[in-house]
């Protein structure tokens, strides 16, 4: 349990945190190679191998989030690609009940994402989460991603917060990692960021799997 007392803002992650991250590991490892094969017509197990090596080069910096580097280097429509299995887009167990109790608690509620915009709005229209958040940020419009030390100087900047009375939840251990160098007191990690994929152990962080374990008795 959490000593609420002791937080003012609440920095979130949205895909594997507030959002089921089974959308985007299907996106990437299944569909957008099967749409890769049928434009270039090869297997889609040569495409698969082809996105994987790719995005494996690029992974941590913005270019990896990035659904317009993406159209550029596959010459596809990356961002209608995407929206092609939105029915996949789900909240994660309790995100609707934890945001609304972050709203009756007080607290400062920040989605901080590495989404691209396309795909942050188009989330954020699907599942309506935004109506719950105080603001909205997106590591393409600070120009670094959430895993470089850059990012937090810039979003201090931007949304100034008190690091020793914030709290940050990811699934990204990276992340979470440059979070703690800059300072920030409370972290968490999500064990099952994708419903479709084991827990994971996390020994590196204080991990939950879901809201409630954090939300207890604090809230109706």
């Amino acid at each position: 349990m959490l000593d609420w007392s002791r937080i003012d803002t609440v920095l979130l992650d949205m895909d594997g945190t507030l959002l089921d991250l089974h959308y985007d590991n299907h996106f990437w490892m299944e569909h957008l190679p099967m749409r890769y094969a049928e434009v270039n017509g090869i297997p889609v197990a040569e495409a698969q191998a082809l996105v994987i090596r790719m995005t494996d080069e690029l992974r941590g910096t913005l270019d990896w989030y990035c659904l317009d580097y993406w159209s550029d280097t596959l010459k596809l429509d990356v961002p209608a690609i995407y929206r092609e299995i939105e029915d996949r887009i789900a909240l994660r167990p309790h995100t609707d009940r934890f945001l609304r109790s972050l709203r009756t608690m007080g607290k400062r509620a920040l989605l901080v994402t590495n989404a691209h915009p396309d795909g942050l709005g188009h989330k954020l229209e699907v599942t309506g989460i935004g109506q719950w958040l105080d603001e909205i940020v997106s590591s393409h419009d600070l120009g670094h991603a959430k895993e470089s030390s850059l990012f937090w100087h810039a979003l201090q900047e931007r949304q100034p917060f008190h690091p020793g009375r914030t709290l940050f939840v990811d699934d990204n251990l990276h992340v979470l990692g440059a979070a703690r160098d800059y300072g920030i007191e409370h972290l968490l990690c999500i064990r099952q960021p994708d419903s479709k994929s084991p827990a994971r152990e996390i020994s590196e962080f204080p991990a939950i799997h879901d809201f409630d374990e954090i939300l207890g008795s604090a809230v109706p």
